[in-house]
């Protein structure tokens, strides 16, 4: 299995999402932002969390036009699989690679801690070895998480089972750490190839940093 992991100034989780992949077997090539293809053998691509380009403007809005996006849409496209995570999640809502959009936290302070996930669905590879229900501890860090996404589309979402995951107390119980809208986590795109969620899996795969749920849930690209 060989994965691409996408860098752009300013990401700084790359080397821990290529720690997490490699622990799972993966073979990880690490692609600068101005690289304008990808290799044809890739089974995963991953745009990590960071600050990419400062996040100026808004997070991630500066990184939609780098060379390499182009090739992750045309990737995406053909039913590659995508997985972008915090800062990946909201590069992909600024490609409209995914539906929605993020906003400032409510408290509008940055916010670092682990948190609790519920998967709401299954049904798509990356949360294929979750059970519906499951409550995960995974690491979130974030200054714009605050997921928004009009009523008539979250309802599409839900219709079209895109809600796979929620913050949520111990108990499985929403719980909100941002304001985002039904507390939602983390999405995927119709097809199911394309996912973005703001917590860090790839901080969670070691027992010494308090989880290893980040497995499970990464694992299911194996599948």
């Amino acid at each position: 299995m060989r994965a691409a992991v996408i860098v752009f100034p300013g990401t700084n989780c790359e080397f821990d999402t290529k720690y997490a992949l490699n622990k799972l077997s993966f073979e990880v090539d690490m692609v600068w932002h101005k690289k304008e293809s990808l290799r044809d053998d890739l089974d995963l691509v991953v745009l990590p969390g960071g600050f990419s380009y400062g996040d100026y403007l808004r997070s991630g809005a500066i990184s939609k036009f780098a060379p390499i996006m182009k090739a992750v849409m045309e990737y995406a496209k053909k039913g590659g699989y995508v997985l972008g995570i915090c800062n990946g999640f909201q590069i992909l809502l600024e490609s409209h690679m995914l539906p929605g959009a993020m906003m400032k936290n409510r408290n509008v302070h940055f916010i670092s801690k682990y948190h609790g996930l519920k998967v709401i669905n299954n049904n798509n590879k990356f949360l294929s070895k979750t059970k519906v229900g499951d409550i995960l501890k995974v690491p979130i860090a974030h200054g714009e998480g605050n997921y928004y996404i009009d009523s008539d589309s979250l309802k599409s979402l839900y219709d079209n089972e895109q809600v796979i995951l929620k913050y949520c107390d111990e108990n499985g119980e929403d719980l909100n750490p941002n304001g985002s809208v039904d507390s939602i986590a983390g999405i995927c795109n119709r097809e199911k190839n394309i996912f973005g969620l703001m917590p860090h899996p790839e901080r969670a795969v070691e027992s010494i940093l308090g989880s290893v749920d980040g497995i499970k849930m990464l694992e299911g690209f194996l599948s």
